[in-house]
């Protein structure tokens, strides 16, 4: 199994992204997907989540409003787009999903078993 994650970069403030989680070896359809950013030094934060039977969502207080996650179960990707970017988003960003996890409710809390490599997300004048 493996998470491809992809689609960070260097953005001013007020622009946007689209993250992308590739999976292979595992159809991420079935299964709920969350988002995740670390800045070094601190830790690991959740940012968003999407079911897997109704695609319902779950975002971070700090990006709700500002960032939508979507799927696409015919390219086994999972999307993150992020409009009106902060500074404060900088961080490293990874997507994380597990074949016992369905459902947001505890997407903060979930013993993950597979991860994206992570892609860098820089937000700077």
């Amino acid at each position: 199994v493996q998470l491809q994650a992809s689609g960070g970069g260097l953005v001013q403030p007020g622009g946007s992204l689209r993250l992308s989680c590739e999976a292979s070896g595992i159809p991420l359809g079935y299964y709920a997907v969350g988002w995740f950013r670390q800045v070094p030094g601190k830790e690991r934060e959740g940012v968003s989540c999407i079911s897997s039977k109704d695609s319902s969502t779950a975002y971070a207080d700090s990006v709700k409003g500002r960032f939508t996650i979507s799927r696409d179960n015919a390219k086994n990707t999972v999307y993150l787009q992020m409009n009106s970017l902060k500074p404060e988003d900088t961080a490293v960003y990874y997507c994380a999903t597990d074949r016992l996890f369905y459902l947001c409710g505890d997407y903060l809390t979930v013993d993950y078993g597979y991860w994206g490599q992570g892609t860098q997300v820089t937000v700077s004048s």
